[in-house]
Order: C-alpha cells, then structure tokens, then sequence
C-alpha cells in the first residue's frame, strides 16, 4: 500500500515548487481584471507571488495592440487566473497591428466612447423591447 500512496506523490510537485518548469520562461500572464502582462519568471513563491524581468502590458483594441513596458513587476499570485509560455516563433499575435502608446490609448477612449453611445441609444430605445 505504501508503495502506491509514494506512486500517486509522484504525479504532483511538492507545494510551492509547481513552478519552478517556468523559471526563465516568458510567460503571458491573464489577470484578474483582464490585463495581459508578458514577461520573463525570476521568481515566485508558495502563495505563486511572481517576479517578471521584462514585463510589458499588452494591450489590444480591435486589430490593434500594444506592449507598455513595465520592468521588473511584482505580480500577487491572488490576481493570477491564467499563464502559458509564449512561444518566440508566434509572439507576436497574427492579424494583428502592433502600435504606439499613444495611438492605442487613444484607440481604447474611442472604443469606450462607442459602448457609452450604444448604451444611450439602447437606453432611449427601451420602449420598443427588441430582446
């Protein structure tokens, strides 16, 4: 019995070093609050608190995006919901076209600007009850 209960251990890293596979690795990191962050591991601990070296936000509107970079970032392992290597061949996201802070800045206040508009006119159109 002993040696099964030692056999199933074994498909399981010991806790707090699930992560050490990724250490140097760029990852793309999905947060909480749906911000992609790109960057190289340095470091994490057993609650996935990570260290990124290289870290860039990547923001994308549309057929638009943007790396803003960050440095070093210190990541809480409680506002992670998901992560994956990025692989150097396909880093750069297809279809996509990458431009300045400014110009996807800009890109994200028009977009904002286009929900609040739809939202008005659904509001005036509620009378109609299109759903």
């Amino acid at each position: 019995m002993s040696s099964s209960s030692s056999s199933s251990s074994m498909d399981y890293p010991p806790p707090g070093t699930a992560l050490v596979e990724e250490l140097d690795q760029k990852l793309l990191i999905q947060l909480r609050d749906g911000r992609k962050i790109i960057g190289v591991l340095r470091s994490f601990d057993q609650f996935a608190n990570m260290v990124l070296e290289h870290a860039v936000e990547r923001i994308i509107v549309g057929s638009l995006y943007s790396d803003i970079p960050l440095g070093i970032y210190l990541l809480r392992g409680e506002n992670l919901v998901l992560m994956g290597q990025v692989d150097p061949g396909r880093e750069v996201p297809p279809g996509l076209q990458q431009v300045s802070e400014a110009e996807i800045r800009t890109a994200i206040k028009a977009e904002k600007e286009e929900a609040r508009l739809k939202g008005t006119m659904r509001a005036r159109m509620d009378f109609l009850d299109l759903d």
